[in-house]
């Protein structure tokens, strides 16, 4: 793929789409996703083991890491940077294996993710830390449906149209922040 191609994808994520990613893909995200970090998922998880329903239907959804800024300037939202992945980690397997299909956020997941995910057919994307300002751009509608007194963790749904992403981790378990670097030292040289 050249360096200005990008892949249009659709969310919910379906299984056979998310079959198709690979890691390293640069995708535009179109459609709907849910927010929610590390207090929304821990209360997500809890509802459901409680038997409680989801407050969105999980099977196929894509969620992202984010606790956006208020609205400004005619926006749907504010400021929407990810969240590092990481502290959802301890959630995220459980939630997958109930049907997630797709995480948008940015930094390394565990090995307890990636196994879910290759085992479940599961997408990791990455947004750029830092462009927060950008990204909300691409928001067009943002809703919200649970948790408000979580502040910016409470749980939103966002319509959003070509949002910039990469593939990290694709559900056959590549990944790019090991796969770049070693093909970056196979192709000048360096040892594996």
């Amino acid at each position: 793929m050249d360096g200005a191609s990008r892949i249009p994808v659709q969310a919910p994520l379906d299984e056979q789409t998310a079959a198709r990613l690979r890691s390293g893909d640069r995708v535009l995200l179109s459609g709907t996703v849910y927010t929610l970090r590390d207090a929304g998922h821990q209360r997500l998880v809890e509802l459901l083991k409680e038997g409680g329903e989801p407050p969105f239907p999980l099977r196929d959804a894509v969620i992202y890491y984010v606790g956006p800024t208020p609205a400004t300037g005619g926006r749907a939202i504010g400021s929407a940077g990810p969240t590092t992945s990481s502290r959802m980690d301890p959630y995220t397997p459980y939630l997958i294996e109930r049907g997630l299909r797709g995480m948008i956020g940015k930094g390394c997941r565990d090995l307890a993710v990636i196994e879910a995910m290759k085992k479940c057919g599961a997408v990791y994307f990455a947004a750029t830390g830092g462009a927060g300002a950008l990204l909300s751009k691409t928001v067009l509608r943002a809703e919200l449906l649970a948790w408000e007194e979580l502040g910016t963790e409470a749980l939103r749904r966002l319509t959003i149209k070509d949002m910039p992403l990469t593939v990290i981790i694709d559900s056959q378990g590549s990944n790019l922040y090991e796969d770049g670097p070693r093909a970056w030292r196979m192709e000048h040289g360096g040892n594996d």
